[in-house]
């Protein structure tokens, strides 16, 4: 019964709708290749590049994970090492022209399913929930 259900589980199965529908498109758009287990680094590689300890940190899994997949998002061409700037011993991980050819497609479908929520829900509904929603990312992200 859905009123069984936790507030973690309920916020995690329209994720993973909204997810699927990503990959499912980026799937037909010839990205093929793309995980969600590199998604969750690749989001969070910021416009001028981040270093990999960062990724790591930031996706909340280990400098050895983050690097074999950042190791696999280059191979695929998604993403570049490149130097850091400001310490010479660094390496910055960023955004190849392959992984910015994705973001449209991406973009084009999570509003695709964030209009169909909202007439589900109807505007007033899905207005509370965003609000609710960032007022709780206060508290659970640490990045934000």
């Amino acid at each position: 019964m859905p009123d069984d259900l936790n507030l973690g589980l309920l916020l995690f199965i329209p994720y993973r709708a909204l997810e699927n529908r990503v990959f499912d498109a980026l799937a037909a758009a010839g990205f093929d290749d793309f995980t969600p287990a590199q998604a969750r680094i690749f989001q969070r590689i910021g416009q001028d590049g981040t270093r990999l300890t960062e990724l790591a940190e930031q996706a909340r899994v280990t400098k050895q994970t983050a690097g074999f997949l950042v190791d696999q998002l280059e191979r695929s061409g998604y993403v570049r090492r490149v130097p850091d700037p400001t310490d010479a011993r660094a390496r910055l991980v960023q955004i190849a022209e392959r992984g910015h050819r994705t973001m449209p497609v991406a973009d084009a479908v999570v509003a695709e399913v964030e209009a169909e929520w909202t007439a589900h829900l109807g505007a007033a509904q899905a207005a509370q929930l965003r609000k609710a929603l960032i007022s709780l990312r206060e508290i659970t992200d640490p990045y934000a």
